[in-house]
């Protein structure tokens, strides 16, 4: 006999964007929504009853109409204001799931000055957050995936084990390069979400420059925590960092010395490295 275990469902990829007027100066606010709902839909799974399935059509709609009354500088913010709607408008809803992309956009510069409405697409990176709310709480989680950034030195790998399938050889100069990902919970809401956020990205990115690596391991706990000391209202941070190898090319077929200088990049495969760090 079957039994209906676990469900959730919602509405994804919900794509707004929103001017923020303040006089003739613009900001644009692009977000990509996904809004999942849990609580008594079972019936709806196991006995095609939909008296209690809330449209995804109409999650759809409440975030443009909400976007519309709420959406402002913070996506954490706005995430709060959709899982709290959701638990107050449908009683069979127990939590809501809510996470919120936003893609980057740079203010133009022209002749110097930063330009008030004219904008260009920032870096693939995205900014993102989580949120989940309950009858007795909610949780909001906030970081940044696919950051590509790279130091050229700065960086080795020595001292691990070496077996009969070791070609690896080991060196204290090399590149280091990677796709970044993070998420930190916070314990409590700070003054701000955006400035917390940016004071961590900060910290981090200062820690990956100028601290020598001794291995990507070393530089993600590091990385990590320099963020929980530069923001006491977050209590974990999750870190990812998958490499971006950039291969010294052997040139002594062509009487050339390769002095750490040429490099044929490739990111198939990657070493993959994680961590949670916590207080």
């Amino acid at each position: 006999m079957a039994k209906l275990t676990a469900s959730r469902y919602g509405k994804a990829r919900v794509r707004v964007l929103k001017i923020l007027r303040e006089g003739a100066t613009h900001t644009i606010k692009e977000i990509d929504v996904t809004a999942l709902l849990h609580g008594n839909f079972a019936s709806s799974y196991t006995a095609g009853d939909n008296s209690k399935v809330v449209p995804t059509d109409t999650i759809k709609n409440t975030v443009n109409v909400l976007a519309k009354q709420h959406l402002g500088t913070e996506i954490e913010e706005f995430g709060v204001v959709l899982g709290e709607h959701f638990l107050k408008r449908y009683e069979q809803v127990e939590k809501a799931a809510v996470s919120i992309d936003e893609r980057p956009w740079t203010r133009m510069e022209i002749e110097g000055q930063p330009h008030p409405h004219s904008f260009e697409a920032g870096s693939g990176a995205r900014r993102f957050a989580h949120v989940t709310c309950t009858a007795r709480a909610h949780v909001v989680e906030s970081g940044i995936r696919d950051l590509v950034i790279l130091k050229s030195t700065g960086s080795g790998f020595e001292g691990y084990p070496k077996c009969d399938l070791t070609t690896l050889p080991e060196t204290s100069d090399r590149i280091l390069a990677t796709s970044f990902s993070a998420r930190w919970t916070f314990a409590k809401a700070p003054p701000g979400y955006a400035s917390a956020n940016e004071g961590i990205l900060d910290v981090m990115m200062k820690i990956f420059a100028q601290n020598y690596s001794p291995s990507a391991q070393t530089t993600l706990f590091q990385m990590g925590a320099a963020a929980l000391a530069a923001c006491e209202e977050i209590s974990e941070i999750r870190l990812a960092m998958p490499n971006k190898h950039y291969l010294p090319i052997n040139l002594a077929p062509f009487a050339l010395e390769n002095r750490n200088d040429v490099f044929v990049p490739t990111d198939e495969p990657h070493g993959q490295i994680e961590a949670t760090i916590s207080r």
